[in-house]
This record gives structure tokens, C-alpha cells and sequence, in this order.
């Protein structure tokens, strides 16, 4: 059950009400090779998480055939459309065609310093093993820190722009592979979207130039499950730290009579931003039992 449809008028709306939520809550058995970054960036969940949840002494060792148990649900945004929506706190893309979500995958977004713009945008350009043309602000980064000044890098495994580029109509901004995959599910890109390079394939595919690009930001979302359990999900805020989320958001229930949440639950989840969805859903409340007429 959808508990608002999605609708543009949304946008200024502080909270979103989600309209589906991806992933699952699964065990998975760590592989040859696996790191923690690795996994958390492949499914798109904290390393602060994995550690507590798993009960992991040391983030930098883990052994092959450890289970873990991964919760990489997300709550999906609501989209006006088909296109590409990318949520900047939740540091994910969700892709629709067809009024159907066809590809939920965690991104790497600009580092505080250097923010991705929210907006609506498409995309104007699809490259295969593009060059990578060093913008003037990036090279004068290097000469600051007093790297080597490079003004274009040829494909390749140095090539940061990895495979497969999605060129947006903001200048000097796109969606792109990496050669950096355990940097997914971070803030740290020049402005960029960065993608594993198994999502930006699948998603190179399937879209066009003219597809619509909407960006938001919005660290709250809340959403009705068909069996009618409220789930709400936060997350930090790194690009704007003195939003009152917990002052937003019940200023914004005041407004809705007809949603109620487990108040003490959605202040815990306000307050401790995991990022994951949480069951906020109240509780009936218990009523004593009828009186039986005396006689």
C-alpha cells in the first residue's frame, strides 16, 4: 500500500512519504577477497552497522565463510515519473521505467566541501571508456596540495571515471563507473555520482540522453507497508548538520491527523540516523476488559 502517491508538488515537503522500499535483511557468506568496505559498499549499509550488528572486533579482518547478516533495505523516494532519483543523504539511486523500479544501487556523492547540487536535470551524453578532462577547479585542487597537475586522463584502470559515463546537462557533472568501488556509500567525490561498476552498466544500458535526472535532499522518509506497519528512515545530514530533523518532522505530523507513529520509537530513530528503516508503527493501546452487569 503506498501511502502518497508520488507527486512533483512533493518537493518542498520535509519529509517524504516513500512509495515502495527495496533490499532485504539476509546472511551473507563473506567470499575470498571480501573486505568490509567491500560489502558495505556493495550493499549500501554503515560500516558503523556491519561492525555493531555483527558483533565484529576488527572492521579490517574478517574471514572467508564468516556469515554476516545484512539489513540493505532502503525506502525508495517518490518520483513524478520515470527517470533516475538520487536521494543525497540516503547516498542512493533509484531508477524507474515503465512506473516500475528497476534499479536500487548505493552511490558515492560529493564530500561537504564539495557538494552535489540538488536539482533536476537529464542526461546529455552516454560515453564508453571515456577520457577523463580534469575540470580548472579540480586542477587547481591538485596544484594546492601539491599534487601532479593532470589536465586529462586516458581510459584505463587510472581512469577514475571507471567504464561507462552519463554526462548530465550541469556542466562538468555526471554519472559514472569508478576504479574505486570500496569508495561507494561515501561523501567524497568532487561532485560527481559514482557508481560500482556493476550498477552504472546496468543502468548505462537502459537509459537515453533526454532520460530526467532529479536529485533531492531528504534525510527523513516514512513510509505504509501493505500490511499497514509505518517504517521511518534517517539519515545524517552531512551537508546541512544544524537541520532540526526531529523538529521538522514532528512539525510535519501535526499537519497529517491521519498518520500516527510510536512517538518515543521515531525520536530514538530521529535521533540515532542509522539510515536504515525502522518499525515506528504504535502500538494499540491495551484496554481493560468490558464490565460484566451485575445482577
Amino acid at each position: 500500500m503506498v501511502l502518497l502517491l508520488a507527486h512533483p508538488s512533493l518537493a518542498d515537503e520535509p519529509i517524504l512519504l516513500s512509495q515502495a522500499m527495496s533490499g532485504g535483511i539476509f546472511s551473507y557468506r563473506v567470499m575470498p577477497g571480501d573486505i568490509l568496505l567491500g560489502i558495505r559498499s556493495r550493499f549500501g549499509v554503515s560500516l558503523a552497522t556491519l561492525v555493531r550488528e555483527n558483533a565484529i572486533r576488527n572492521p579490517d579482518f574478517i574471514r572467508s565463510g564468516q556469515r554476516l547478516r545484512i539489513d540493505d533495505r532502503h525506502l525508495v523516494p517518490p518520483s513524478p515519473g520515470d527517470g533516475i532519483v538520487i536521494n543525497l543523504p540516503e547516498k542512493m539511486l533509484f531508477y524507474f521505467s515503465g512506473g516500475r523500479l528497476l534499479l536500487a544501487a548505493p552511490v558515492a556523492l560529493g564530500k561537504p566541501s564539495w557538494p552535489t547540487p540538488a536539482g533536476t536535470y537529464r542526461i546529455v551524453e552516454k560515453k564508453v571508456d571515456p577520457d577523463w578532462v580534469v575540470p580548472p577547479s579540480i586542477q587547481e585542487e591538485m596544484r594546492r596540495l601539491g599534487q601532479k597537475v593532470l589536465t586529462r586522463v586516458p581510459p584505463g584502470p587510472d581512469n577514475p571515471l571507471g567504464h561507462y559515463w552519463l554526462g548530465l546537462s550541469l556542466p562538468d557533472y555526471g554519472i559514472h563507473g569508478t576504479n574505486a568501488p570500496s569508495s561507494i556509500y561515501t561523501m567524497t567525490t568532487h561532485g560527481c555520482i559514482r557508481l560500482r561498476p556493476e550498477d552504472i552498466e546496468a543502468l548505462f544500458r537502459r537509459v537515453s540522453p533526454g532520460t530526467p535526472v532529479r536529485i533531492i535532499d531528504r534525510p527523513v522518509l516514512l513510509y505504509r507497508s501493505s500490511k499497514g506497519r509505518l517504517y521511518l528512515e534517517v539519515h545524517p545530514d552531512v551537508y546541512h548538520e544544524k537541520r532540526d530533523v526531529v523538529e521538522d518532522f514532528f512539525r510535519w505530523l501535526s499537519r497529517h491527523p491521519g498518520i500516527r507513529v510510536d512517538e518515543e520509537k521515531a525520536r530514538q530513530v530521529l535521533q540515532d540516523r542509522d539510515g536504515r528503516p525502522a518499525d515506528v508503527t504504535p502500538v494499540p493501546p491495551i484496554l481493560p476488559p468490558p464490565r460484566r452487569n451485575q445482577s
